[in-house]
């Protein structure tokens, strides 16, 4: 598995992250050449970072912003629309305050790692008769069929964003994934309605770090 991290990615060209959407959806990449076919194994978990806009002013207390409107739109355009809806992870992280410097509160590293390993044994033994070793490779379908399937007491607040307009299909079915990874990292058999919620909020942007 890899990791590309692509920092300042609101200054790629929009064509060079829009090709990012099929490998991303597929997990293989196709290189067409000269009536050639070649499709590489692809699956990766990208990690993507961005200033709010070109001069990184927008957003803070007292804004200071120097970016005209126009420079604005372009630049937040290119992670807005399909590829972004193919990001299940979406995090506002805001300016870190003095009185947080000093605060050492959460779970250390070998904690994390404890429960990450726990979770992926919970995984892989879950979905071991299909052929699947994550929650991220399973089809969105699967999740929405028994035996798999929620209940709407669970998934109410997702099924009310897609009805809605707010979340597309895909960004449902990536929202589903998301929940049962919480549901591993935290112990339970199966999603529960927090574990939806805090899936969707994640999924949304809204969760500040």
């Amino acid at each position: 598995m890899y990791f590309p991290f692509l920092d300042e990615a609101g200054e790629f060209k929009q064509s060079v992250l829009q090709q990012l959407r099929q490998p991303l959806e597929s997990g293989v990449a196709m290189i067409t050449r000269a009536r050639q076919h070649l499709q590489l194994p692809a699956r990766f978990q990208l990690v993507l970072a961005t200033n709010p806009c070109p001069c990184g002013g927008a957003w803070r207390k007292g804004s200071d912003c120097s970016c005209s409107s126009l420079a604005l739109r372009r630049y937040q355009s290119k992670l807005h629309g399909p590829l972004i809806d193919r990001v299940d992870i979406q995090v506002i992280v805001s300016p870190v305050s003095r009185a947080a410097f000093g605060d050492a509160r959460g779970e250390s590293s070998a904690q994390v790692l404890e429960r990450v390993l726990a979770a992926r044994g919970a995984q892989r033994e879950r979905w071991a008769e299909h052929g699947w070793r994550t929650n991220a490779e399973v089809p969105g379908h699967v999740l929405r069929r028994q035996p798999w399937r929620l209940p709407s007491r669970v998934t109410g607040e997702i099924d009310r964003a897609h009805d809605e307009g707010r979340l597309t299909l895909r960004g449902y079915d990536r929202t589903l994934r998301l929940a049962w990874s919480a549901a591993d990292l935290r112990g339970h058999t199966t999603p529960t309605v927090d574990d939806v919620g805090f899936a969707f909020t994640m999924r949304s942007g809204g969760a500040a770090a």
